[in-house]
């Protein structure tokens, strides 16, 4: 045997021995049990049950501002003239949205010509009468809707969020 093939037949042996070496630790640290101490999650699951307005505030067409679940939350209340999913009211057409893009955070304007949200940062749409679905853009997900209700009194009552916060980490009930 030439010392070439001395040495590559050394080299195997190393390789293999050190292959044994690493399957063994990995077998063992598999089978040793380590507990996780996970860090609570700092976003809001429990939404409360905040009143937005009055059914008199809304018109047909405006979008009409409030905050939700928190004062770090902007949103509109829309009176879209027609039946709706996830609609509320007398005719199923008040709808609720966040305006914060889901995308980059940009700031979200009511189009009231197709009845959708936009953003100025990266062009993405959001249809309002099809449940904040995307439309157009950069955006991976759809608006997230107010889970509105109707008092008998005609005031409106948000009860949670149906599609992640924009900026939050865990939110979606």
């Amino acid at each position: 045997m030439s010392h070439c093939d001395k040495m590559v037949d050394a080299g195997r042996r190393r390789f293999l021995g050190g292959a044994g070496f690493a399957a063994a630790g990995v077998a063992v640290a598999t089978m040793v049990p380590v507990q996780a101490n996970a860090a609570p999650g700092a976003a809001r699951v429990d939404y409360p049950s905040n009143r937005l307005g009055n059914v008199t505030d809304l018109k047909a067409g405006e979008a009409f501002s409030v905050v939700y679940p928190d004062a770090d939350a902007p949103g509109v209340l829309l009176k879209l003239g027609k039946r709706v999913p996830g609609g509320v009211g007398a005719d199923g057409d008040i709808v609720g949205f966040s305006t914060t893009c889901p995308h980059k955070g940009f700031p979200l304007s009511y189009n009231a010509a197709d009845k959708t949200m936009n953003c100025p940062g990266h062009y993405s749409r959001f249809d309002c009468e099809s449940g904040g679905q995307q439309v157009w853009g950069q955006a991976t997900q759809n608006l997230p809707q107010y889970m509105l209700r109707v008092d008998s009194k005609g005031d409106i009552y948000a009860e949670g969020v149906d599609e992640l916060l924009y900026g939050r980490l865990s939110n979606v009930l």
